[in-house]
């Protein structure tokens, strides 16, 4: 699909929603607002300009500045366009919601795999002075990157698909302190009659009556026990056959990462600028692989 027809099918999907039930998501304007630039147009260039790798919202409107006037004609000022992508900014999450409920389930019957990976506003020491969207974001500790930052975590659970990335079923965004554990807990109630992989921060000492009561059997790798250097044999081989059935989740992580830049948001400077680079990227990632990957 050529990029004239993936700006189409992204404009026609945004329209079809918006009008239908998103456009309640999004903050009213006043009377004498200029609208000649419609929300529509607002989502479907932030999505087209991430999917074409454009990491930044300046660089996503530079490029429409320069080589998109033709199909916006009324693109205001790029101070102007950010003040109307944070108006929309609520319209995202329901917008990600729409994607997943429309994806195709190969294989319904499939694993769960879960993990969570980082969205940065500040690193190591700068994370101290760091402001930016306090009402959701604080400081933690990312383990997989040995680094301590500034900003959320996103948590996803997805069905495992043989020979392909996990299909998300269940998308949330937390404060970096949370741990996984403590969000797997908030999440679980809904997760029945099915195996679930994930790290060992998923190790939980109930995990019999877990499975006894909804029939869900949550394996992860071993852990070490105090003043133990070494796992039994038996501990490593289950150790290593769960990290390969769960390696697909850190898959679709690295290719989220690649597609959309995701995890740096060192640019964002507000709670709704962090929800459209949260939101929006994943909603961007998501509709790529669903709707346009195949004709790409």
């Amino acid at each position: 699909m050529n990029w004239q027809n993936r700006l189409i099918t992204i404009y026609l999907y945004v329209c079809k929603h918006y009008q239908q039930n998103l456009w309640i998501y999004s903050q009213r304007m006043s009377n004498h607002a200029d609208l000649s630039f419609s929300d529509e147009e607002v989502i479907t260039l932030f999505l087209f300009g991430v999917m074409d790798k454009h990491r930044e919202i300046k660089g996503i409107y530079e490029y429409a500045d320069r080589y998109l006037r033709d199909w916006f004609p009324r693109l205001p000022s790029y101070v102007a366009y950010v003040q109307r992508l944070n108006r929309v900014a609520d319209v995202f999450a329901p917008l990600l919601a729409l994607i997943q409920q429309e994806q195709e389930t190969k294989n319904a019957g499939q694993v769960w795999l879960t993990d969570s990976f980082p969205v940065i506003l500040a690193r190591q020491g700068r994370r101290f002075n760091a402001c930016v969207a306090k009402q959701l974001a604080d400081s933690g500790y990312c383990s997989t990157k040995k680094l301590y930052y500034h900003g959320v975590r996103v948590h996803i659970i997805g069905r495992r698909q043989p020979g392909s990335l996990p299909i998300p079923e269940y998308i949330g965004v937390t404060g970096a302190s949370d741990h996984d554990g403590k969000i797997f807990d908030q999440i679980r109630p809904q997760l029945y009659n099915n195996e679930l992989y994930g790290d060992k921060a998923y190790q939980r000492p109930d995990a019999e009556c877990i499975r006894r009561a909804q029939n869900l059997t949550v394996l992860t790798p071993v852990k070490k026990q105090k003043g133990q250097h070494h796992l039994e044999p038996q501990d490593q081989w289950l150790s290593t056959a769960v990290s390969r059935v769960w390696q697909p989740i850190e898959a679709l992580f690295a290719w989220i990462e690649e597609k959309t830049g995701i995890e740096c948001a060192s640019k964002v400077r507000s709670y709704n600028g962090l929800m459209v680079h949260v939101f929006g990227k994943l909603a961007a990632a998501l509709f790529f692989w669903n709707f346009l990957r195949v004709s790409s």
